[in-house]
């Protein structure tokens, strides 16, 4: 027992005389260590790459002014057509039947105003009776004109010489006045557009007179200069898309309805800075967050991404020249991890 005793008490006293470790020369596990760069921004010239379809700039939809029963259509998608040739008719039977009440009202008028005439002569009928006839035969005037009017326009023509792009009706179809029938372009007369849709901030970017490089798959040996030459001014509801329409600077002998690309170069240079894809944390087509080192300490800051390159991110929005941007070590970080700086 006594041995046992001894053994203990000398354990004890080497474990006394032993030295602690000295904790100074450990990085305490809250520190986590990284390497940063100073940003600086740059001025750089947007490229934009959008798609959409060709037309051209004379396209045209074409409907009746009436409506009633589709008589005839005399032509198909994609027949050429020449200027004035009738395209469509409406069954004219109640359109005739207007014009003809027209023309009877018009011969009733004139007997009344002829009958009131004579009779204001003889001092029998008023001079008011007189006017009124009067007004009676030019209210009946225009009525005729108005229905002669429209069956003139209860058929359809084509304005110019081109191509029927699209027939939205049937023969035999009731149809409202104004309700298109025809799409048509002018083919080889007007110029060839790009009709793309973009998003808000492309769209902001935008201007009229920017450049674009156009293409087409269909045609994928040649390529077409091309310059913006409209914005629209609202949002398309069809597709939530803002509009706007490159002019190609050369005949293209495309076909309307094909697809095509175009790469825009916007004029307005935009600030910009360029960062490691490592130092971008959960980054989509728009947005992502960085980590800045602030005092020692990691400071967690959404950015706005405007595009990508071989080696970096484009980052236009939440950065500032100066700060000191992590870019290894960010993915073990937090808002206000401790910070150890270590050499680029």
């Amino acid at each position: 027992m006594k041995s046992i005793l001894t053994w203990m008490l000398a354990g004890l006293l080497l474990a006394a005389c032993s030295s602690p470790k000295n904790s100074s020369t450990e990085t305490p596990k809250d520190v986590v260590p990284v390497s940063t760069i100073e940003l600086k921004a740059e001025q750089l010239q947007p490229v934009i790459h959008t798609s959409g379809v060709f037309t051209t700039d004379d396209e045209t939809l074409l409907a009746f002014k009436t409506g009633g029963v589709i008589e005839k259509i005399y032509v198909k998608e994609g027949d050429p057509v020449r200027s004035g040739q009738l395209l469509a008719t409406l069954n004219l039977t109640e359109i005739d039947a207007q014009v003809a009440q027209a023309q009877l009202a018009i011969e009733k008028a004139t007997r009344d105003f002829n009958r009131a005439q004579n009779l204001y002569k003889d001092s029998v009928a008023t001079l008011e009776q007189f006017q009124n006839a009067q007004t009676g035969l030019d209210v009946a005037r225009k009525q005729l004109e108005s229905a002669r009017f429209n069956r003139t326009y209860s058929e359809i023509r084509a304005i110019s010489n081109g191509m029927v792009l699209r027939k939205m009706v049937n023969e035999g179809q009731v149809i409202s006045p104004g309700t298109t029938v025809f799409q048509t372009n002018g083919s080889g007369k007007g110029n060839w557009i790009l009709r793309t849709g973009v998003s808000d901030r492309d769209w902001a970017m935008i201007q009229p007179g920017d450049g674009a490089i156009i293409s087409s798959d269909a045609l994928p040996d040649k390529t077409w200069q091309g310059t913006v030459t409209k914005k629209s001014a609202a949002v398309d509801a069809a597709n939530g898309a803002l509009n706007i329409e490159i002019t190609l600077n050369t005949d293209a002998g495309l076909a309307a309805g094909l697809f095509g690309k175009a790469i825009i170069t916007v004029k307005q240079k935009q600030n910009v800075w360029k960062i490691p894809y490592e130092a971008l944390l959960d980054g989509n087509a728009q947005n992502g967050y960085v980590f800045i080192n602030e005092n020692n300490k990691a400071r967690k800051v959404p950015v706005l991404v405007s595009g990508i390159e071989k080696d970096f991110v484009l980052i236009s929005g939440g950065l500032q020249d100066g700060q000191q941007l992590i870019v290894s070590g960010s993915a073990y970080l937090k808002e206000g991890t401790a910070l150890s700086l270590s050499a680029n």
